[in-house]
């Protein structure tokens, strides 16, 4: 794998871009706190390790080919963002009807982070059309590109873990102005908007 070092910064570079994982890891480091952003970001690694083992066994290459398939997926994954967003902007509305933080905190106990994390990412199918269409420029010739595929597959989403943690960390780390009830109000707002304005065009996104 001569090009495995222009691989590692060309999934650098595309990994600090900001997309929906970066803004419902940013919504759910607000609203949990750190465990709920290294949740968000186990839910999302998961979602690119099974990703990855299906772009190895050529089970993307079946849902890119199938008009069928490919509108299942787009269209549930759109769906499932859009209704993050959504909950999101509506759960601003329910927050300024609350006074107690007890009682803020408890409206999302039952939420899960690590389950939006991995159905965010999983329920995408650009990340499979992504594997399918990114990993094999890096591939060497003579070797075996199953291996290739696979360990390119675990470096991006071990580089996508480091990322995400500095990020949740980085929130964290500025807790006291970011939980602030404004500033959680106008993060979670953009943050919400986000998500449905990456569902709809998720749901516009024409089969390659």
């Amino acid at each position: 794998m001569g090009n495995f070092y222009l691989f590692v910064i060309t999934s650098i570079l595309l990994i600090i871009l900001p997309g929906p994982d970066t803004g419902l890891a940013t919504q759910n480091t607000i609203a949990y706190g750190k465990k709920g952003g290294i949740k968000t970001v186990l839910g999302i690694s998961t979602g690119l390790i099974i990703h990855t083992l299906a772009a190895v066994f050529g089970l993307s290459a079946i849902i890119v080919k199938s008009a069928l398939l490919f509108s299942i997926f787009k269209y549930v994954g759109a769906i499932y963002l859009i209704y993050l967003g959504i909950t999101s902007l509506w759960s601003l509305k329910k927050k300024r009807e609350v006074s107690s933080n007890d009682d803020i905190q408890a409206k999302y106990q039952n939420k899960s982070p690590f389950r939006q994390g991995f159905l965010t990412n999983l329920l995408n199918p650009k990340i499979a059309i992504f594997f399918l269409t990114f990993l094999p420029q890096f591939l060497t010739s003579g070797s075996n590109p199953f291996l290739q595929f696979l360990i390119m597959g675990i470096t991006y989403t071990v580089l996508t873990i480091i990322w995400f943690l500095l990020y949740v960390n980085l929130i964290d780390s500025i807790s006291v102005w970011m939980k602030k009830t404004s500033t959680q109000r106008v993060i979670q707002g953009i943050s919400g908007l986000v998500l449905v304005a990456f569902g709809i065009k998720l749901a516009l996104e024409r089969r390659p």
